[in-house]
């Protein structure tokens, strides 16, 4: 279900931009990042959307909570994104299950792997927490894409249009620590 990063392809992770993530989800037509502190993602991107470089930032205080409040945003016709890590992912499965791929409701999750190696693929990572995701969006049936370096960034776009236009979830994986703007 996933598209192979830029590391899979025989290339060295070339590191990623929080301000080409932020750029393509603006492009997205996403009102709002619903979040838990996240440290993956927390220089790159909370750290900006918190002094308004993007979207209204919406702190939770538990991802599954982040998954009901995308759903009412969805039923609003307003586009979200819920930036957490796999931890709690993991954590909210029955969430996921239940609202998102129950319902068909496009839940957009940008998901930070806390700890992956650069440049490994999820699935070769040495951290079974990391290990573990992708075999189980896949059997849940969610779509997923790996944002591992520069070259990956505009997938992120075309994901979060077909799950609004679909009406699906979709994980969009984050496998290093985007650069601050």
């Amino acid at each position: 279900m996933s598209v192979q990063a830029g590391a899979d392809r025989g290339q060295p992770a070339a590191g990623l931009s929080g301000a080409s993530i932020l750029r393509e989800i603006k492009a997205s037509g996403i009102s709002f990042i619903v979040s838990v502190p996240d440290i993956t993602t927390s220089e790159g991107l909370l750290r900006p959307l918190a002094n308004g470089a993007g979207p209204t930032l919406v702190r939770i205080c538990k991802e599954d909570e982040g998954i009901g409040i995308c759903a009412g945003l969805a039923h609003c016709d307003k586009r979200a994104v819920l930036l957490i890590q796999q931890t709690g992912m993991l954590d909210s499965i029955n969430a996921i299950r239940g609202v998102a791929v129950d319902y068909s409701l496009p839940i957009v999750m940008m998901v930070g792997l806390l700890e992956k190696e650069a440049g490994v693929r999820p699935r070769q990572s040495k951290r079974y927490g990391v290990r573990i995701v992708e075999p189980i969006l896949d059997a849940m049936g969610i779509a997923y894409h790996e944002i591992e370096d520069e070259s990956d960034v505009p997938k992120i776009k075309p994901a979060i249009d077909e799950a609004y236009a679909k009406s699906q979830p979709v994980v969009l994986l984050i496998g290093q620590r985007p650069a601050a703007p």
